[in-house]
């Protein structure tokens, strides 16, 4: 193999053009061969037991050619990456140049860099926390979210429809006076306020009684799933068949002791309010970190390569994938997403993260920060305990290489924390 040419083509992009000459090319179609020549037949042989020549001269001389080429990229493109002198995030755009059993093979290839990065006064930087006080109102509302997870539906007969209740309705849609389809549910049960419906619909049945039939005119959002129904306005036709209301237990020390430890009224408040007290302080601590990062970002200079956000949103739909135990395709075909919108979801958050875990890197560089052999040990001790597994299966699954590049972020990030000035206001 050899390296014919080199150019730095644009920021971040590298073009190589690489020979593999006739001997290596004979080599990997000789592998081409033994991987193909079980399924070929050829008169006069008996299946998988034709010569090659013989193949060559009944299919054509070419008829390895694909293969082969592959065979010699996928084992090369790996040791070019690995070789190269800055580090590659990914490879483009490659394309064979010339193929041929005299000189070999050529072929031409874009590397994705990392970026340069600069970085500059990330220590002591100025950010506000907000501490939010947990008032009485706040407590009573966790309160009323319990009672309202028990409260029973009683059927309501002498008054309209209003917000909160679940009217039971029979309803069709129609657009330009012709019913389109999936829009028709008979006695269907709708929270009035759940804005489980198009935008507008649930507003137009409060007032309305028992028995009575009724129009109700909404736009469907330009951003709805169904293509054909984009912004397109609509008309339902309904009937209202029963009114049901809530009836939400009384807040007594029964009721605590129905839903809970306690047992009265006075230590479920309490509890609450303890609850909510370190809710509160740990969402300060989030959103004062996150605005740390931020005063951070604005401080670092990069021409990040769109390959690397489009590699972090692959990763992202990896790990939502096997969190939510939910095959891509299938979410797509249920919700009608296209591929496109279903990873705009995650772009912001593959951006951020790209952008931060640059910025660190560049300060653990910086700051020359080093990781022990005791720093790995401890960690792969800690990630064998939280997962429950074997030390070796830590190992196999996360390379040393990978577990220091990871310790040097934690260490970088708890410098540019640790150097903060953090102003605590109440909210």
């Amino acid at each position: 193999m050899e390296i014919v040419s080199k150019n730095n083509t644009a920021v971040n992009t590298y073009e190589l053009e690489v020979k593999f000459g006739a001997d290596e090319f004979e080599s990997a179609l000789n592998t081409a061969f033994n991987r193909q020549k079980s399924k070929i037949s050829v008169p006069g042989f008996r299946k998988g037991k034709a010569p090659r020549k013989v193949i060559e001269r009944q299919f054509g001389e070419n008829v390895f050619f694909e293969d082969a080429v592959d065979i010699l990229y996928r084992e090369n493109i790996g040791k070019l990456v690995d070789d190269f002198d800055i580090e590659v995030v990914d490879v483009q755009n490659s394309e064979v140049k010339e193929v041929n059993k005299e000189n070999g093979v050529t072929f031409k290839t874009e590397f994705i860099t990392k970026p340069e990065v600069e970085i500059s006064n990330y220590k002591g930087l100025n950010v506000k926390k907000t501490v939010k006080t947990v008032k009485d109102e706040d407590i009573d509302k966790e309160i009323d979210s319990m009672r309202d997870k028990v409260a029973r539906l009683i059927t309501v007969e002498d008054r309209a429809v209003e917000n909160g209740d679940t009217a039971v309705i029979d309803f069709e849609g129609f657009i330009d006076g012709v019913a389109f389809d999936n829009g028709k549910g008979e006695k269907f049960p709708l929270e009035i306020g759940s804005h489980s419906f198009i935008p507008g619909f649930e507003e137009q049945v409060i007032g309305k009684n028992i028995g009575e039939e009724f129009d109700i005119n909404v736009n469907f959002p330009d951003d709805y799933q169904e293509e054909s129904l984009k912004g397109k306005p609509a008309v339902f036709k309904c009937k209202l068949h029963e009114i049901k209301a809530k009836e939400m237990p009384e807040l007594n020390d029964d009721f605590v002791k129905d839903v809970s430890e306690k047992d009265t009224v006075d230590e479920l408040k309490a509890e609450i309010r303890e609850n909510l007290e370190k809710r509160y302080a740990e969402d300060a601590e989030n959103e004062a970190d996150s605005a740390l990062m931020d005063a951070m970002l604005e401080n670092m200079k990069a021409e990040i390569p769109e390959a690397m956000f489009e590699r972090h949103i692959d990763d992202l739909i990896r790990e939502w994938s096997a969190r939510t135990r939910i095959n891509v395709q299938d979410y797509l075909k249920y919700t009608g997403m296209t591929a496109q919108q279903f990873r705009m979801g995650f772009e912001d958050s593959a951006k951020r993260q790209v952008k931060l875990r640059l910025a660190l890197e560049k300060i653990a560089e910086l700051e020359n920060i080093e990781i022990s052999q005791e720093d790995v040990d401890k960690e792969v001790a800690d990630l064998t305990e939280q997962y429950k597994v074997d030390t070796d299966k830590v190992k196999q699954a996360i390379p040393e290489k990978t577990l220091i590049s990871d310790l040097k972020i934690e260490k970088a990030l708890d410098l540019v924390k640790n150097s903060a000035v953090i102003e605590e206001v109440k909210e």
